[in-house]
């Protein structure tokens, strides 16, 4: 099936989706702790499986410079050339067992997403932007950091105001300026079996 596109929207959505951007140029401002706990306390009213809330975050600032360049040299080369700028960078964790129970929870990930999509939209909130990264290295996120067993790393994400955009390569400018694509809901929803 060929799948379509679109920078529109089809619907009204809330002002925070349409403000959402996984930004490149962030400014070195750095967030004051009150925002930075708010962005948490947004993650923590998530919903999640039977209310286990299995999410973690070790985060660090650059006003922690030792643990803030733990946390980058985690990133893949390519991630580092845009992410040095971002004065909050966050892994966040996903617990592997129920706490009730010591079963497997095969919500955990899908939970942690939810809270992260929370967190992504209180930022754009609160003027901030949120780009979650996938290419880092998780084992040595594990070792490095000391993680427990208890938990396995999601998406790290680094977190900032919007910043000058010249700071950038021109190839990361004009990805950070090219219109936002999605499929279109006829290419993702039916209202019938298959």
């Amino acid at each position: 099936m060929e799948t379509t596109s679109t920078s529109e929207f089809e619907f009204p959505v809330i002002d925070e989706i349409k403000k959402r951007r996984s930004i490149r140029a962030f400014s070195d401002r750095a967030i004051g702790e009150e925002k930075i706990r708010s962005l948490f306390e947004a993650a923590r009213w998530a919903p999640s499986s039977v209310n286990e809330q299995p999410w973690y975050y070790l985060y660090a600032t650059k006003e922690q410079p030792a643990l803030w360049q733990k946390l980058f040299k985690l990133m893949n080369d390519g991630n580092k050339l845009w992410a040095q700028h971002a004065p909050l960078l966050i892994v966040s964790l996903a617990r592997k067992n129920y706490t009730k129970n010591g079963h497997i929870n095969s919500t955990a990930h899908y939970d942690l997403g939810q809270a992260n999509a929370f967190l992504s939209l209180q930022a754009v909130d609160l003027g901030l932007q949120v780009h979650q990264i996938g290419g880092y290295s998780k084992r040595d996120a594990i070792s490095e950091l000391n993680i427990p067993d208890m938990f396995e790393p999601g998406p790290m994400m680094a977190i900032g105001y919007p910043g000058d955009m010249t700071r950038l390569s021109e190839q990361l400018q004009s990805r950070e300026t090219a219109t936002r694509v999605r499929m279109q809901q006829k290419d993702y929803i039916r209202n019938q079996s298959f």
